[in-house]
């Protein structure tokens, strides 16, 4: 056997200096039970420091909170479209109980309501093929046609608005009570996640952004997928839960479950009500 890599000294002086600012960061969670504002990391804030209570964290049961600024967190809506919860869209097609993803609309109505008075980014997103499907695996498209027992991604089904998870269809737009005002942003991308099939990083990291609160649906899926990506490049992440669901109830709840694993290993887990008393603790 060769000899063991040594790494060159010049890694030493950033290794240690980032593991000083977490320590200092483990001892004051200890005594605030806060993941505080990291300024060293970001600077000072620019709009108003709010702490959302988040639940399960650091272990099940406990309460902890996190620390952010509204003028570099965004709220994200995703996909909360009429083919993930409205007649003749692409769930209720496939059969599933459209009542468990069309849970989350009140939760993110209320939400948005108190986000618009703030200067708190607010960014959509909405999942769906160009119309020649050149963007759709050819997979994706033979699933859905089995599920849909003929009928998929890029069909029309009898009574339905226009083609399913299509660019531009009725269908696949935003649904009407959660609708875009101007000066909100739209991403729109091909895949269950986003990171890897839009433009959502580039918009984030031009927007400043540090913090994300999540919406949408569906919790296993489009919303758990995002989550995980947003984590891996180093943003903090809370799931609004109510203000999401799943096509099976069981699979929700796992994937909410999931998050709060290892302390928050995607990141943390709040409510609509936490998460707008914060808001409403600013004025």
């Amino acid at each position: 056997m060769g000899n063991i890599r040594t790494y060159e000294p010049f890694y030493d002086k950033n290794r240690e200096k980032t593991l000083e600012k977490v320590t200092e960061a483990y001892e004051k969670f200890k005594k605030t039970k806060t993941f505080e504002f990291p300024r060293w990391l970001y600077g000072e804030p620019i709009g108003k420091l709010i702490k959302v209570e988040v639940e399960d964290c650091p272990t099940f049961g406990d309460t902890a909170y996190v620390e952010m600024d509204t003028a570099r967190t965004a709220f994200l809506s995703i996909d909360m479209q009429t083919d993930f919860c409205g007649k003749k869209g692409y769930v209720d097609v496939m059969e599933y109980d459209l009542s468990l993803t069309a849970q989350a609309l009140d939760p993110i109505e209320d939400a948005l309501k108190a986000v618009r008075k703030t200067d708190m980014k607010i960014i959509h997103t909405r999942e769906g093929h160009s119309p020649d499907l050149s963007d759709a695996p050819f997979n994706k498209i033979l699933r859905s046609k089995i599920i849909g027992k003929g009928v998929g991604i890029g069909d029309t089904p009898e009574g339905g608005m226009g083609r399913l998870l299509v660019r531009g269809q009725k269908n696949w737009d935003i649904h009407e009570r959660l609708y875009p005002l101007p000066g909100e942003y739209v991403i729109d991308k091909a895949g269950k996640g986003a990171f890897g099939s839009s433009t959502i990083h580039m918009l984030l990291k031009n927007l400043g952004v540090t913090h994300l609160v999540i919406s949408g649906i569906t919790t296993d899926v489009c919303v758990h997928t995002i989550m995980r990506e947003a984590n891996d490049y180093g943003y903090w992440c809370i799931l609004m839960k109510d203000g999401t669901g799943a096509t099976d109830y069981d699979n929700h709840c796992a994937a909410i479950k999931s998050i709060k694993m290892q302390g928050g290993v995607f990141g943390n887990v709040t409510d609509s009500k936490r998460f707008i008393k914060a808001l409403e603790s600013t004025k």
